[in-house]
């Protein structure tokens, strides 16, 4: 059942595990929020983001997930793209409005430890491949569509 934007919502008995993955794109000063990640001896980041609870809108957890996981409040300005994400769906929507400075929260923050790091970092284009900006398609994508290039 769609919301009154169009956006689906996860249905009764759906599980975040398995269902769409909502993302947040935040810019500030021509770069955008990324959380590094350290795990298992891998490097790597991703955009903030998770799971769609049953009976929320992908947008509702956009903006959930990155109060969640960075202290950052902000409004959804729109579809940035659709593709996926772990095999999963992913919808990316760009955020607006943002307010706070990032600061690692919720999970993320709890889950510290030697070999499972998180850190935020405001990345410009350019750096999006050195960190490993993953879904490794969002390295081209994010600067095209942003015109960060």
């Amino acid at each position: 059942m769609p919301t009154a934007a169009g956006d689906p919502v996860v249905p009764r008995g759906g599980d975040r595990n398995t269902s769409v993955r909502a993302v947040a794109v935040v810019v500030r000063d021509r770069r955008v929020l990324v959380m590094k990640r350290h795990y298992r001896g891998e490097d790597y980041a991703v955009l903030p983001g998770g799971g769609v609870d049953e009976g929320e809108s992908q947008e509702a957890a956009a903006v959930r997930e990155l109060l969640e996981e960075t202290t950052l409040r902000g409004s959804v300005a729109g579809v940035l793209l659709s593709g996926t994400h772990n095999g999963r769906p992913a919808t990316y929507f760009l955020l607006a409005d943002v307010t706070g400075e990032p600061v690692l929260s919720g999970p993320e923050a709890d889950a510290q430890a030697e070999d499972n790091r998180f850190e935020l970092v405001w990345a410009a284009a350019a750096d999006l491949e050195r960190l490993g900006l993953h879904p490794p398609h969002l390295r081209d994508d994010l600067p095209r569509l942003l015109g960060l290039t």
